[in-house]
């Protein structure tokens, strides 16, 4: 395998030293369960201190950074349906603990997105207890009612007016009114407390973005809260970026099924997730995966991106769904890690970890989804200091844990294993960070005449990295037509194994089976 690894060196604002091979700035997020990644105390949750403990394994891998699930209080392992917006779950630390972390975040050079989803509360929240029943509280308008008595709070998604915890815990949820201004100022608020958490102007110690859970413009398509783009999300965003305009936001779009582009071109969102080129590489079918990146990098409105990922905290492991087959697991990788937008790696994904729940699985319970968030796997033997076994022996999801020790799925045993999974995220990683066009340039699919064969450029000037992908079993021969795309005879490898040769209008290329190679050309008239 070819590949390059050149060493820089900078200075953060303390003058301490940051050691960086990302000398095009190429951003690699890790997407962590933070319950389930590292306990640093023995009560077997996963916890902000675990988090800074593990930023060298982070930085090892090449993640530059980390987005996280909520923080703030929920009687829920995942943090979602709030009980206290405004307070850190302490099973997860505290403040201290968060600013301690933020600030190691930063002094590596690294970035921190928090998860927020402010459009329900539980019956725990303030503004629930002070306001059910009672027509004078301050809050009265603050969530939404079925009734004039205000005795009945409305349904959230689903039409679910409650929701039972892994453990048993059971609490009513309900929906915040989203039409209501003083609501909207209180968010307004509350993302500025994490973007400058001491209100002194240095944004030293707050977040680097959100990522905004669920959003909607008409929220869960009742009728009830519309037009939110316009009168909620937008002046948000716009109130939160004035303070800090470098923050970066980024849309969970509710339909998965669609590009997300009305939320890069109607809102002030940064981001979307590529679903649609997720499903399609999760498929490993070539046609539809070419569809989709035309269409998704293609609408794609300058400035903005799309953040390509195969695995996330609500959808079955990309090992499972092919599986745990060697050659999928780094197809998969490649094409998460190369394709082009920003790369979403969901934490246990680089060593090959599994699970998937599924809706109802377990009855109406948020225990469904535990099979895809499980412990990150450190140890061989799956025991030993900072296992964060939150969920052991509570339920039939304990009983059937996808986790088990001597399965060649642990990062002891994948660093070990210099042909691990693991290695080759790593080796793919340092690659993207040293191929400018990649994290730069302009995708464009380039046809062959093989069905198990993906091929792409990424150009960007006179420069162009050409991706070739075989999807299957088998070794793989693919002719590539050239001719639209004006780039000298010469064929520099940059990455994997392949046998190519050119000529003036095209390329033939000889794959291993679920080889990834990347090429390097230049434009004719250099």
């Amino acid at each position: 395998m070819v590949c390059l690894l050149i060493t820089f060196a900078s200075c953060n604002a303390d003058g301490q030293k940051n050691i960086s091979n990302n000398p095009f700035n190429s951003e690699v997020m890790y997407h962590v369960v933070q319950r389930s990644f590292y306990d640093s105390n023995g009560d077997m949750n996963g916890d902000l201190n675990g988090l800074r403990e593990k930023l060298d394994y982070l930085q090892d891998l090449g993640v530059t950074s980390i987005l996280m699930l909520p923080l703030y209080e929920s009687v829920y392992y995942h943090n979602y349906f709030s009980g206290n917006f405004e307070k850190i779950d302490s099973e997860l630390g505290s403040m201290q603990d968060y600013l301690d972390l933020v600030k190691e975040i930063h002094r590596r050079g690294m970035k921190i997105y928090m998860d927020m989803e402010t459009q329900y509360v539980t019956e725990d929240h303030q503004w629930y207890k002070d306001a059910l029943g009672n027509l004078a509280s301050p809050y009265s308008d603050y969530i939404t009612y079925d009734d004039s008595a205000h005795k009945k709070p409305s349904t959230i998604v689903y039409n679910l007016d409650g929701l039972k915890g892994f453990d048993g815990n059971y609490r009513k949820i309900t929906t915040v009114n989203m039409n209501n201004e003083k609501v909207r100022d209180y968010n307004i608020k509350l993302f500025n407390h994490w973007v400058d958490p001491n209100g002194d102007g240095d944004f030293s110690d707050g977040v680097d973005g959100f990522r905004l859970d669920h959003m909607m413009d008409d929220l869960d398509n009742k009728g009830r809260w519309k037009n939110l783009f316009q009168n909620f999300w937008n002046p948000l965003i716009e109130k939160v970026k004035a303070v800090n305009s470098k923050i970066v936001f980024i849309a969970e779009q509710a339909n998965w099924g669609s590009l997300g582009i009305d939320y890069l071109t109607k809102t002030g969102v940064d981001r979307v997730f590529a679903f649609r080129i997720a499903f399609e590489i999760r498929n490993l079918n070539k046609k539809k995966l070419e569809t989709m990146c035309d269409s998704t990098f293609g609408f794609t409105p300058q400035g903005k991106n799309q953040i390509v990922f195969i695995e996330n905290h609500d959808m079955p492991r990309f090992a499972t769904v092919v599986k745990q087959n060697p050659g999928q697991l780094r197809v998969g990788a490649a094409l998460n890690l190369l394709l082009g937008g920003i790369p979403s790696i969901y934490y246990g994904q680089e060593i090959g970890m599994t699970g998937a729940g599924g809706f109802m699985k377990y009855g109406m319970t948020d225990a469904n989804e535990i099979p895809e968030r499980e412990a990150f796997e450190w140890y061989q033997t799956d025991t030993g200091k900072g296992m964060a076994f939150w969920y052991k022996n509570s339920g039939p999801w304990w009983d059937s844990s996808n986790v088990k020790p001597n399965d060649g799925i642990s990062l002891q045993e994948e660093k070990a294993n210099s042909n691990s999974l693991w290695h080759y995220y790593k080796q793919l990683v340092s690659y993207r960070k040293m191929d400018e066009a990649i994290n730069k340039g302009t995708y464009l699919t380039v046809k062959n005449n093989n069905d198990s064969v993906f091929s792409c450029l990424r150009i960007l000037n006179d420069k162009a990295s050409l991706i070739i992908v075989n999807l299957s079993s088998q070794p793989a021969t693919a002719n590539m037509d050239m001719q639209a795309f004006p780039f000298q005879n010469k064929l520099n490898l940059a990455f994997g194994n392949g046998n190519a040769q050119k000529t003036e209008n095209n390329i033939s290329i000889s794959l291993p089976a679920y080889e990834t190679t990347v090429y390097h050309l230049l434009k004719s008239n250099k």
